[in-house]
């Protein structure tokens, strides 16, 4: 009888390892709660190592070695996999190359509202050189203020924001969406079904930024609702609406807070991409398995939610997930390099 229930419980953990392992193999990676436990590879290669140990303390006794031994075994083999998914889509902590004249770089931060200064804000803008910030959570005026603090120290940057419910008066900052472009890139314009929520993300609002001489790419400063319980529907609804904006043949960049990693997005790509035809940059890279959230826990460990996309006229160079820095976002910055491909 103890055999036969420990014939049970390695047969459910070893369908439980496959799960959590490739969940998009079963299609529930947007199922709670397998999003919420795939969502680290770091913590499911420590959840892994600890049933290691805990049946090498029962493989000692006889009656328990085999039992023990087929733990192991498949805690070996989920813990292996999972690490080896970490490490190929990228655990390289190394600085960006340097810039060349035809690069883009792209930061995406949630900043949590006014948990980091305005000031700290453009320090980093300035000293990873972005063209591109995509800052959800970050308000019309705090971005005005980083604004002003760029062009004071010669990098220059214009203003482009949505907000949902602009008549509630201190409504919550998670409704507000900032991006700054670089004059660089030309003129842009925030489009109108994004302004007025008629085409967006359903509870935090993403921005849709479109050059006004059609010439650069579409900008979209990505913001979907955190995949809670009660909001799973919503969640796999603003993904969906996210890969739209991704078109084959479009010239498009994404940036922001995805509230997903890489293995939630299963299904949602094609022609080669991630996101629609956008492909996520930092695996790209070889940073795309570090976690930016939450902040308070090493990138090892953390969940990889923040992302950089392009479609096909751009290849990725190198990408940073950035050290906690001053304030207290729970989010780390992800810092992207790309590259336009002639032709």
């Amino acid at each position: 009888m103890l055999r036969l229930f420990g014939i049970l419980i390695t047969v459910l953990f070893a369908i439980a390892t496959a799960i959590v392992t490739w969940p998009q193999f079963f299609h529930l990676e947007q199922t709670f709660p397998i999003t919420q436990v795939v969502a680290s590879r770091g913590v499911l290669v420590i959840a892994f190592a600890a049933i290691v140990v805990l049946g090498l303390l029962l493989a000692p006794a006889r009656p328990l070695r085999g039992f023990a031994a087929s733990l192991i075994i498949v805690a070996l083999i989920g813990g292996g996999a999972s690490a080896a998914i970490g490490a190929l889509r990228g655990l390289d902590p190394s600085a960006l190359p340097e810039k060349t004249p035809t690069s883009v770089r792209v930061l995406a931060w949630n900043t949590a509202g006014e948990a980091v200064s305005a000031a700290d804000i453009a320090k980093t803008v300035v000293t990873q050189k972005a063209d591109i910030v995509a800052l959800p959570e970050t308000t019309e005026s705090a971005g005005e203020d980083i604004a002003l603090r760029l062009r004071a120290a010669g990098h220059p940057m214009w203003v482009h924001h949505v907000q949902f419910r602009p008549d509630v008066k201190r409504g919550p900052d998670s409704w507000q969406t900032t991006v700054l472009i670089s004059p660089s890139l030309g003129d842009y314009s925030v489009i109108d079904s994004s302004a007025d929520g008629t085409s967006n993300t359903g509870s935090v609002p993403s921005a849709v930024v479109m050059p006004v001489d059609g010439k650069g790419p579409t900008v979209v400063a990505v913001h979907t609702v955190a995949p809670r319980q009660d909001a799973m529907a919503g969640w796999a609804q603003d993904l969906r609406w996210v890969a739209d904006q991704c078109p084959a043949g479009r010239n498009v960049i994404l940036a922001g807070d995805f509230n997903a990693t890489l293995d939630h997005m299963a299904g949602l790509g094609t022609d080669g991409g991630d996101m629609g035809a956008c492909r996520d940059a930092a695996s790209r890279s070889g940073s795309g398995g570090l976690g930016t959230w939450p902040s308070s826990v090493t990138s090892l460990v953390g969940a990889p939610i923040d992302h950089v996309m392009a479609t096909a006229q751009w290849r990725a160079t190198g990408s940073e997930v950035l050290p906690s820095g001053p304030g207290g976002s729970d989010h780390r910055a992800l810092v992207t390099q790309l590259e336009r491909i002639a032709r």
